[in-house]
């Protein structure tokens, strides 16, 4: 009911909208939409009321609180449900609990903190409260387990094209998941699936965006920054949210029709921060030297299956994400 409230609110661009209006529009009576108004009032949001003229949304609070995400999202769109939290262990274990539960396809989960967030290879996920964006979405993809690692990178994909729409910031891409701008992460993508041979259970798809953080720790300075750092700008968590899983489900959808990267090959290349550079591919465990070795080619983009094509001195290679890790050869990107 709130998110229906708040969505008829910003339809009306800050004009009023009569309490008649929203009952019809949220389907509730007068003292319903008064009951819940006041409860968003409680939440922060500013929404002034004058009699015989109704109501009018002058502000949100910069939270990510789910019937805002939610009156975001257009209707009729992949997420239909959002659940936000203050503070969670990691927004991923949230949405694993949740689909062991049964929870529906679409499930969007949120945090404002995380106490136990995750990133690649177990590594752990810096928090900051109440800066960045960390939500995770609940998948029951109808494919093959096989096909699954292409989900990340059209994560990628959503969150760039989000952050180009939100935040007036160009990132590029990092293959296969990391969205980079100024040469420096500013998000993690971080996908788990539970599966038997030939069926999926569920999968879950973790998505970190550094907002609006001033500052990082020492030791990741040198590759981490946000959106803020590289704009100057504060940026509304909510709407990069929500147009973020907009835009995700609408790749979903034709990524479960097509079972393959192809129809986004061209897009993701045109976005791809080393494409046509040289790299260098480090295979095995990078913290034993006896077991890792190092190549050095031209990236050429991905190809159907989301392996990065590579022209080195020993032929063309097609290198699948996992042990593996692709970089400048000057630096992190």
């Amino acid at each position: 009911m709130k998110s229906e409230i708040l969505r008829a609110l910003r339809e009306a661009n800050g004009n009023f909208i009569s309490g008649q209006a929203l009952c019809e529009k949220a389907g509730v009576t007068r003292q319903a939409v008064w009951k819940n108004v006041g409860q968003l009032r409680e939440c922060g949001f500013i929404i002034e009321s004058v009699p015989n003229k109704g109501y009018s949304l002058v502000s949100s609070p910069d939270k990510l609180y789910a019937a805002d995400i939610e009156s975001r999202i257009k209707p009729g769109s992949f997420c239909r449900k959002v659940e936000s939290y203050d503070i969670t262990d990691s927004t991923n274990t949230r949405a694993k609990q949740l689909a062991e539960l049964g929870e529906e396809e679409g499930t969007l989960v949120v945090a404002e903190e995380q106490t136990a967030g995750k990133g690649r290879r177990g590594r752990h996920w810096e928090s900051e409260p109440g800066t960045s964006v960390y939500m995770s979405m609940v998948l029951r993809p109808e494919t093959s387990p096989v096909h699954i690692p292409g989900i990340t990178l059209l994560a990628a994909l959503a969150v760039v094209k989000a952050i180009r729409n939100v935040c007036n910031a160009q990132p590029l891409i990092k293959w296969p998941n990391d969205v980079v701008l100024g040469k420096k992460k500013i998000c993690g993508i971080l996908t788990e699936m539970s599966s038997e041979l030939s069926y999926i259970n569920y999968v879950v798809v973790g998505i970190g965006i550094n907002a609006n953080n001033r500052c990082f720790p020492e030791e990741l300075k040198y590759k981490a920054t946000s959106i803020y750092l590289e704009t100057g700008h504060k940026q509304d968590r909510a709407q990069l949210a929500a147009l973020a899983v907009q835009y995700f489900g609408e790749y979903y959808k034709k990524f479960i029709k097509a079972e393959s990267l192809e129809p986004f090959i061209s897009e993701y290349n045109s976005l791809l921060i080393n494409m046509g550079k040289e790299v260098e591919i480090l295979y095995g465990m990078q913290e034993n030297a006896d077991k890792s070795r190092t190549e050095t080619g031209i990236a050429r983009g991905i190809n159907s299956d989301g392996a990065l094509v590579v022209d080195t001195k020993h032929g063309t290679e097609c290198v699948v994400s996992g042990e593996v890790s692709v970089r400048g050869v000057y630096g992190y990107v």
